[in-house]
């Protein structure tokens, strides 16, 4: 689900970058804003970070004592990325193993749907290995697939998400 937030930052801007046109600066913060941003995956409340929307307010800097930065405070608003269990999306398989499949969805890489999860479904191995029901309908590499969220889980070295899903419900499976 994509979340819309108003998010407080710090921004540093090392003293080279000060100016005094008042311009230059503004787009100095933003530019520094944007870069920290895309650095910072995501957050275990808010999920992936997406894109920052706006900005609403610049605060007043604050000189760093020992190396000339400024930090100033600002707050934005931005778009995230997060997963709530029993939600229904969708996904592209990127790995078949003999146990199940990794999806993405998004940004999440990490979505895995375990071959207990898929009723009616069986592994074929073979050069390009699916998984099969008797309607011949297949979950393969690079197959799209609707599928209802069981669990996620935050890696907190990896700032990344790990999601459990199912297809056990109405309309969940490969979509054509």
């Amino acid at each position: 689900m994509y979340l819309k937030v108003k998010l407080p930052w710090n921004v540093i801007i090392p003293a080279e970058n000060l100016d005094q046109k008042g311009l230059i600066l503004q787009r100095s913060i933003i530019i520094r804003l944007l870069d920290d941003f895309a650095c910072r995956k995501a957050t275990k409340d808010l999920g992936y970070y997406l894109a920052v929307s706006s900005l609403e307010c610049i605060g007043e800097g604050k000189v760093r004592q020992y190396s000339g930065d400024v930090l100033f405070p600002v707050v934005f608003n931005g778009v995230t990325f997060k997963l709530f269990r029993g939600e229904i999306l969708e996904g592209v398989v990127h790995k078949v193993l003999k146990h199940g499949v990794f999806l993405r969805c998004g940004p999440v890489e990490n979505v895995y749907l375990s071959h207990l999860k898929m009723p009616d479904y069986k592994y074929v191995p073979g050069e390009n290995p699916v998984f099969m029901n008797d309607k011949l309908s297949k979950i393969g590499k690079d197959v799209s697939a609707r599928f209802i969220v069981i669990g996620t889980k935050r890696l907190e070295a990896d700032r990344e998400f790990q999601v459990l899903v199912s297809l056990e419900g109405d309309f969940l499976g490969p979509i054509s």
